[in-house]
């Protein structure tokens, strides 16, 4: 219920005090700035390392067929399966709720590309928008396959860095030329770079509906790409990837009639089974940068409640007459913890927004290996105010008790 009274109370308290206030504001603010700002670099540091130590997505899931090792239903082993774009639709179909990033890939060997004089021969990956997420890459120049020249099967083509400078000896020089891939021309729109190395850069990537269909395999899918939406904690994200690659393969394997203890026929690979090393180092920054500003944002509650234990001393008298004229205990707690946490949030609220700003302008800015795109999401800026709240209750209940013990008759006699 809205005080008025109270208002008046707190804001002449504060007008009286400016010097007092304003310290007081700024350790609790310095500490929440501190605590965004660490938690937006333990963000970057998040991005930055999965970056760095992943050479596709960490929580990779991908999928390809063999030769069949076993006889079943009558058909001999050594019969080749080949999974198909029907397979690929039913999967992200069923999966879609779960589903991070998918992406069917279709591939043809090294064959001949050509630019005016220069040639090389390079291996063609028909695949899907999403590819340049799966595969953890980036793009040098230009743009990668988007959702119109799949559906178009437009003849565009994103190089791989090397095939660039093999064809261009400045790779951004190709975007917009057009290049012969065998007696085919294909505009390059693009051009990307993977930490995989050389061996997942001497590619290039065309539509897969336009691979496909110039070699009249339009419903081939040679292997099936896919991430699930993240989980921080290592042993549920494992389980989840885990439990989801063997539906699909138990789908897969009764879909193409494979035995079902057959292990060579349907294939995959999961790379969370490998991250373990990077989500326990993530998750120990986090913890780490977490630790610190908890333990600053500490500090600024500590003086918040000492401030407010001197604020109290001086209005000793005050709260004798309050209690000599009726005033209950509860009255007074309310009293003094309403300005505690006016104080608190007014200030840390600041230093929230004034973190959010640093990020924002800096954030973009960070150029180094490990710490990459620091922001800090909504949620946690949510769990900040909440914070905020509880640290004003913290900082303000024990001057507040102290306040509602005080006898009328000893405060009275104050001086």
């Amino acid at each position: 219920m809205f005080n008025i009274d109270r208002w008046q109370e707190i804001f002449e308290a504060i007008s009286k005090n400016k010097l007092r206030t304003f310290l007081t504001g700024v350790s609790v603010g310095s500490g929440i700035f501190i605590l965004i700002i660490l938690l937006g670099i333990a963000s970057g540091f998040k991005n930055g390392t999965e970056h760095q130590f992943s050479r596709d997505a960490s929580t990779l899931i991908e999928f390809w067929s063999n030769r069949t090792s076993k006889e079943y239903n009558g058909m001999n082993s050594g019969r080749r399966i080949k999974m198909d774009i029907y397979d690929y639709d039913i999967i992200t179909k069923q999966y879609k709720d779960v589903l991070e990033y998918e992406a069917a890939g279709f591939s043809k060997g090294n064959l001949t590309t050509s630019y005016e004089s220069e040639s090389g021969t390079y291996r063609l990956v028909g695949t899907m928008p999403d590819r340049l997420f799966l595969e953890n890459a980036t793009l040098v120049a230009g743009r990668f396959l988007n959702q119109r020249d799949y559906e178009a099967s437009l003849k565009v083509a994103v190089l791989g860095i090397p095939v660039a400078e093999d064809l261009f000896k400045e790779p951004e020089s190709g975007i917009g030329k057009i290049i012969s891939i065998g007696k085919i021309q294909y505009k390059v729109i693009g051009v990307f770079q993977d930490i995989g190395g050389e061996r997942d850069e001497a590619r290039i990537y065309l539509p897969h509906t336009t691979l496909t269909t110039l070699y009249n395999t339009t419903n081939s899918g040679s292997s099936f790409l896919f991430t699930l939406n993240p989980i921080a904690n290592y042993d549920l994200a494992l389980a989840q990837t885990e439990a989801f690659a063997k539906q699909v393969k138990e789908k897969l394997q009764k879909r193409h009639k494979v035995h079902p203890d057959d292990l060579t026929a349907i294939r995959y690979n999961n790379a969370v089974e490998n991250s373990k090393d990077i989500y326990m180092l993530i998750l120990g920054m986090n913890l780490f940068f977490w630790m610190i500003g908890i333990l600053t944002l500490i500090a600024g509650i500590v003086g918040v409640g000492n401030i407010m234990l001197i604020i109290v001393k001086e209005r000793t008298k005050e709260i004798g007459i309050r209690k000599a004229l009726g005033a209950q205990p509860k009255a007074i707690v309310a009293m003094v913890l309403h300005e505690a946490i006016f104080i608190t949030s007014i200030s840390g609220m600041i230093g929230l927004l004034l973190g959010f700003v640093v990020l924002e302008i800096i954030g973009g800015q960070i150029q180094t290996e490990f710490i990459l795109n620091p922001k800090v999401n909504f949620s946690i800026a949510i769990s900040t105010v909440i914070l905020l709240v509880i640290s004003g209750a913290v900082a303000g209940y024990f001057p507040a008790k102290y306040a509602s013990k005080i006898k009328p008759i000893i405060a009275l006699r104050d001086e």
